[in-house]
């Protein structure tokens, strides 16, 4: 039985699909003109084509770097042992598994090649291909999720972020209402119910060769937490835990754009997350990429947070660093994860109640202004260089996490290569800034200063 819901974004919603999205900026853009050109080759939707990337990746191809499921560039070309999509855009499109990797519009090209295959097997016709609503089936087959519960909440997150509407790398897609015939997926369960360690998580069991049945804390007492970073998306680190070709799990997933928990294995076993620590922790993933901030948001750290906070009460952890720690401090390990860009200050000021700054970066620079990156100031602050695409200015503030409300020594500083530097200095109650300049097509140093930490990038962001 055929089966629609819709998905409003709150916004106007746009008449008409268009598989080329012609602009100025695609004009100006390599990566919107690849995103035109591969939509036109393959005949899939460019806006639909543009969400899924976006869904994907945040349309960062992370230099050829594999996720942790073994997906590839911006559209997340996939070579593990259980999907091969890699393997079949270089088939369809003729391209070298190297450049697939690596070069972004090769990338986009084979992730379009992918899609419409997955179109043809279902059937969809010329004329459905015209009707955004009807590919739903066809994202959902694109995840090569590890049943059809997961590949709902991949194709879900699709077309909201069609809702949302795309405004990154110079690639742009209005937002719009879109009516998703999710066909045979309408029956799986949205919410995956069951009972959790948790309250409010939701239950998808990991495979059971990627954990060890135990019975903690009896067996193991459970004295801390290990926070991760997936490399990869909440739906596809979801189905990637459900493989038994993974071998690693952790208890909980945490989704990016509203904080939403999975639990995936039970408190008292032993997931596979932290080797020799696997005993004695409870280990925490987070959507994202480590060298991305974007994916860092406010709701994720709100609700890992209070995740945190209750794992801590219930087994007497203290909400210190010592026992609330990244997969990198971890001995044995050769992590990295959280990473530089994960705001420790902020996240541990949340875990323990602490006071909260009211001010954040989006809202000290303006309308427009997005992060692209963040540095810590130890646990005093955190300095942020954000950028608008519409006028192609960066602007940096330094946001205070302790002695809020006291004017302390506080800084951020901004220099665009080939100017003087621009610097806002002085004792301030909340945070430093804004400080901004314009700066499109030029590389840029940036910095702050909060307590007794300071940070000072090096000429970066480029372009």
């Amino acid at each position: 039985m055929k089966s629609k819901i819709l998905i409003v974004a709150g916004l106007l919603a746009l008449s008409g699909t268009t598989a080329a999205h012609a602009s100025t900026e695609t004009a100006q853009n390599p990566l919107a003109q690849a995103f035109d050109r591969a939509a036109a080759a393959y005949d899939v939707p460019r806006d639909l084509l543009v969400a899924l990337a976006y869904a994907e990746s945040r349309l960062d191809g992370h230099r050829g770097e594999p996720s942790a499921s073994g997906g590839y560039g911006i559209m997340h070309l996939v070579s593990n042992p259980t999907a091969k999509t890699l393997e079949q855009a270089a088939k369809l499109t003729s391209k070298p598994v190297a450049a697939l990797k690596s070069d972004d519009a090769a990338n986009v090209l084979g992730g379009a090649a992918v899609l419409r295959a997955e179109a043809d097997e279902l059937g969809l016709g010329a004329a459905q291909r015209d009707d955004l609503g009807r590919w739903y089936p066809a994202v959902a087959a694109y995840a090569h999720a590890a049943n059809d519960a997961t590949a709902r909440i991949y194709a879900d997150a699709v077309y909201e972020t069609l809702a949302a509407g795309v405004d990154a790398r110079g690639v742009q897609v209005k937002p719009r209402a879109v009516q998703p015939d999710q066909g045979e997926y309408a029956e799986q369960p949205r919410a995956l119910a069951a009972a959790v360690d948790y309250p409010g998580a939701l239950w998808v069991a990991a495979n059971s060769a990627n954990y060890a049945v135990s019975s903690r804390p009896s067996s193991d007492r459970i004295d801390r937490i290990v926070v991760h970073v997936m490399q990869g998306t909440y739906a596809g680190s979801i189905s990637w835990f459900q493989n038994p070709a993974a071998k690693s799990s952790s208890h909980y997933l945490v989704r990016s754009s509203d904080g939403q928990i999975t639990q995936m294995v039970r408190e008292k076993d032993r997931a596979f997350h932290a080797k020799d620590w696997n005993r004695r922790s409870v280990g925490i993933e987070h959507e994202g990429f480590v060298d991305n901030a974007s994916w860092f948001t406010d709701q994720m750290y709100r609700a890992s947070a209070a995740l945190t906070r209750n794992i801590a009460d219930r087994y007497g952890i203290p909400k210190d660093r010592t026992h609330i720690v990244g997969h990198v401090e971890v001995p044995g390990n050769d992590h990295t994860d959280p990473g530089p860009h994960w705001d420790w200050a902020k996240y541990m000021s949340y875990v323990t109640g602490g006071g909260v700054n009211p001010h954040t970066p989006e809202k000290v620079c303006g309308s427009g202004f997005k992060v692209i990156d963040s540095a810590a100031l130890g646990t005093a602050g955190t300095v942020y260089l954000l950028y608008n695409t519409t006028t192609g200015s960066n602007c940096v503030t330094t946001i205070k996490r302790t002695s809020l409300g006291t004017a302390t020594a506080t800084n951020a500083y901004l220099e665009v290569q080939g100017s003087a530097r621009k610097t806002d200095s002085g004792n301030f109650s909340y945070y430093a800034g804004p400080v901004t300049a314009q700066a499109a097509g030029k590389c840029v140093k940036w910095g702050g200063k909060a307590g007794s930490s300071t940070y000072d990038s090096p000429f970066e962001h480029c372009g």
